[in-house]
């Protein structure tokens, strides 16, 4: 019997695939192909000794195709891979799914004939305009979606690589509908309109599991809806992942082996703070050191860490979990966000106690977080005896490869960018535009970074109080990289834009 290793997308028959439903291809699983070489009407099999062979399915085939179908033996998990990606392109999305349904008047019937959700019999077209929403915005890369009521419309915009895109805008009457549908899944009290509300939901969507968290907020006309989108099934990242320079990521790697101290991570929301701090775990000993995490919420699993989860509502804050962590003996401690004076004493304590911590900050830059702690009121000498390193961190979006554009460059061009020009930038790039990036000009992200390594100068000033323009002097002085030049080695690459660079990123360090 023939075997292939490996499947390229023009050998599947896509059309009989997607005469049978996904679950049932899953079942073998099995995957209609083209004609081969010596075989007219071959089907992929899982080459699987742990699957039985699929003897019914390939009776369904024969009939259905109404030609004898040939085995071909095939991996398990690129048949799975085939068949979730022809199913998630196959399927609708949110905008034909509204024309669908004003088409069919279905769902306006349904709303005038209702008053709430859980007293429908039949629900359907709603249940399926949400999961679309959602199966749309996997497709799309997107990290959130945000369903916004106005006073005579309802707008649906997925936040992609960063940024904001409308996406469609369904009537106002199935605003409330829609809203029901995401309270149920969430398990929200659909009934309490007046109250902000949070919650989460598990789906799986084309075979990946996605974690969905849910925040709701009365406004003027109606309750706002924000979903988060998490892919559990997304690769961990390691420190060689993140895109750091050889010389960042050596800096990197030796800190987080330190044996006790504090790692600031810093940035604002969706920055990549937590990817680099579990990156950082990853590059810990977790089998000779007791590791553990205290996060709102936990975003991934990671083997060999004692993870625990904040909850306000019965008083596990922070500050509270904290202490109960320090009681259980840890070498290594990750703590999801530094929020007030309580937690940042707490955690100072224990890096001088011998603990290694791990902890985010919102700040513009790395050496304003020395500045934030001791507005917290933590007193200058604890900041300067526990602090190894800060690093402040934005994302910036990737340019499409398919369709970025060469453009000249002048030495003013890398002026701003505060990094002289380079011999060999003969060009920079821009964005323009194609169906595979959906016509923004970039597909996915990458960091740029600001390191301080806190040298015993540094230490000294931050003893003795010294502000922010000392510090920042002092980081000239020991050849800081900021943020924009930081950026400027993407931009140089051809990974970038100038402009992206500078939307994200402040003025770099200055002499004072």
């Amino acid at each position: 019997m023939q075997s292939i290793a490996r499947l390229m997308p023009e050998q599947v028959d896509t059309e009989r695939t997607l005469m049978f439903s996904l679950p049932i291809l899953r079942q073998g699983p099995v995957l209609p192909l083209l004609a081969l070489e010596n075989l007219p009407c071959p089907i992929a099999v899982a080459d699987d000794d742990n699957t039985p062979w699929p003897w019914a399915l390939l009776d369904d085939c024969r009939r259905i195709f109404g030609c004898e179908v040939q085995p071909v033996l095939v991996p398990k998990d690129v048949i799975l891979a085939n068949l979730n990606q022809i199913f998630d392109m196959s399927s609708a999305s949110a905008e034909q799914m509204l024309e669908d349904l004003s088409e069919s008047d279905e769902l306006s019937r349904e709303l005038e004939e209702i008053g709430d959700l859980l007293e429908s019999e039949d629900d359907a077209p709603v249940i399926r305009l949400v999961n679309t929403v959602v199966s749309q915005a996997m497709k799309d890369r997107a990290s959130d979606i945000h369903i916004e009521p106005f006073e005579s419309e309802v707008q649906v915009r997925f936040r992609i690589d960063g940024v904001l895109h409308n996406i469609v805008h369904p009537p106002k009457g199935v605003q409330a509908a829609m809203t029901s549908r995401i309270k149920v899944m969430a398990g929200l009290d659909i009934a309490e309109k007046r109250h902000p509300q949070d919650g989460r939901f598990r789906v799986k969507i084309a075979g990946r599991e996605v974690d969905v968290r849910v925040s709701i907020l009365p406004t003027a006309f109606g309750e706002r809806v924000v979903m988060r989108l998490l892919d559990r099934s997304a690769k961990m990242l390691t420190l060689r992942d993140l895109g750091m320079s050889e010389a960042q990521f050596s800096t990197m790697k030796d800190t987080v082996q330190s044996p006790h101290g504090i790692i600031l991570i810093t940035g604002p929301t969706g920055s990549g703070k937590s990817t680099t701090l579990y990156a950082s775990l990853m590059e810990v000993d977790r089998t000779n050191r007791n590791v553990m995490t205290i996060e709102d919420p936990i975003e991934y699993q990671v083997q060999g860490v004692g993870q625990m989860q904040v909850q306000p509502k019965i008083g596990l804050t922070f500050a509270s979990g904290l202490r109960s962590i320090l009681r259980q003996d840890p070498d290594i401690v990750m703590i999801g966000e530094i929020r007030d004076l309580e937690t940042a004493e707490i955690a100072i304590q224990a890096s001088l106690t011998g603990h290694l911590v791990f902890a985010t900050l919102h700040t513009n830059d790395a050496l304003s977080a020395v500045v934030r702690l001791q507005d917290m009121g933590v007193e200058p000498y604890l900041v300067a005896s526990s602090l190894n390193m800060v690093q402040a961190q934005r994302l910036v979006r990737r340019l499409c490869p398919d369709c970025k554009q060469a453009r000249k460059v002048s030495a003013q061009d890398w002026a701003v960018l505060e990094t002289p020009m380079p011999d060999d930038a003969a060009a920079m790039y821009e964005a323009v535009g194609c169906d595979a990036c959906m016509n923004t000009g970039f597909l996915g992200r990458i960091a740029i970074y600001e390191m301080v390594t806190i040298s015993d100068a540094m230490r000294n000033a931050i003893h003795e109080g010294k502000g922010l323009p000392t510090l920042r002097r002092l980081a000239n002085q020991e050849k800081l990289v900021s943020l924009r030049q930081d950026g400027a080695r993407h931009v140089a690459a051809g990974t970038t834009t100038l402009e992206e660079v500078l939307r994200v990123s402040t003025e770099g360090v200055i002499e004072v």
